[in-house]
């Protein structure tokens, strides 16, 4: 893959007008007008660590699969136009929401860019930073800005967001995200149901987590030469801790970062994540670790202990609990 707190949201009173109030006592249609008031008003919301005006989108783009989870899991398909779903991702088809991606727009199966975000006339963008947005690539919050298009990013991937960082756990990243997008839609109830539904189901996880010490797991997104991993600012990091393992990288400031293999067997590690994704299935991932001199002695691989994590399951979205649920399972049933 190469790419603590509560939201504190500051809300713009809404004014009436007294010559728009007598109207609507007169034409006796308030709800539609005061509705309509609502979706111009602007609120403001973090964006990162930088507070950022909006008003209600129409014509939403997200990137990737946890961009657009996030949306559809709120209820907002009619504000989506489309999506942006690059070769690593999985089918939309196996998403809980293939039903929701299929009301909207596939409008490209490549990275991210700009043109592609003015063509389909947008007027937000919701991406994680360094990986759909990226200044090399000519497309960050910034540029979009410039041309009136709001935008909005993961916060787990904030960690360092240049000039406006901001970090916190990344499930408490999960649910921030769900809070703020609530509240630039205007849809905040339905932000606190989702969120909450979320919090309960990661406590079930914990409350029947496998005792004793934590197993360590390695996770394994790639690299032949030095592998690539998930340091404590993404994802499987949380999934590994809350189902009672340990994140041998957890130590790692670091988002997806590369170690060594010399680390990795100093580690021991009793579990391997594999990161599924791309043209390269879980399965040869498997066969390289168990095939290579720098791993084929580490005790998950004589265990064969290998559990394969969905990529939408691994980056920051709605399915990252499930991921949990299914690891955590894994765990409680593993043999020792």
């Amino acid at each position: 893959m190469r790419t603590t707190r509560t939201l504190a949201t500051v809300r713009r009173p809404a004014a009436l007008g007294s010559a728009l109030a007598a109207a609507l006592v007169l034409s006796g249609c308030g709800a539609e007008v005061e509705s309509d008031a609502k979706e111009a008003r602007k609120v403001t919301v973090k964006r990162c660590g930088e507070p950022v005006e909006y008003t209600v989108p129409e014509r939403a783009v997200a990137y990737e699969g946890g961009s657009a989870d996030k949306l559809f899991a709120l209820g907002l398909t009619e504000h989506v136009h489309g999506y942006v779903m690059p070769p690593a991702n999985p089918p939309v088809t196996e998403s809980p929401w293939a039903s929701e991606y299929a009301k909207v727009k596939m409008l490209s199966d490549d990275l991210l860019n700009k043109e592609v975000v003015v063509e389909a006339e947008s007027d937000f963008v919701v991406a994680g930073w360094n990986s759909g947005f990226k200044d090399e690539r000519g497309i960050t919050p910034e540029i979009l800005d410039k041309l009136g298009i709001q935008s909005f990013m993961h916060t787990e991937s904030c960690f360092n967001y240049p000039g406006h960082p901001e970090r916190m756990s990344p499930f408490e990243a999960l649910y921030t995200d769900l809070e703020r997008l609530g509240t630039i839609f205007r849809v905040e109830e339905k932000a606190t149901e989702v969120v909450g539904g979320l919090k309960r189901r990661v406590e079930q996880v914990k409350a029947k987590a496998r005792e004793g010490d934590a197993v360590p797991v390695f996770l394994y997104d790639s690299g032949t030469d030095q592998p690539f991993t998930a340091g404590n600012q993404v994802p499987p990091n949380d999934i590994i801790k809350s189902a009672g393992g340990r994140n041998v990288f957890d130590g790692l400031d670091e988002r997806w970062t590369q170690v060594n293999w010399e680390s990795v067997a100093e580690a021991e590690p009793e579990v391997i994540v594999i990161l599924d994704y791309g043209d390269l299935p879980a399965e040869k991932k498997i066969d390289f670790l168990k095939k290579s001199p720098h791993t084929r002695g580490l005790p998950a691989v004589k265990k064969n202990n290998f559990f394969v994590l969905d990529y939408n399951e691994g980056i920051s979205g709605p399915r990252n609990i499930d991921g949990l649920e299914k690891f955590a399972t894994y765990l409680r049933e593993l043999k020792g």
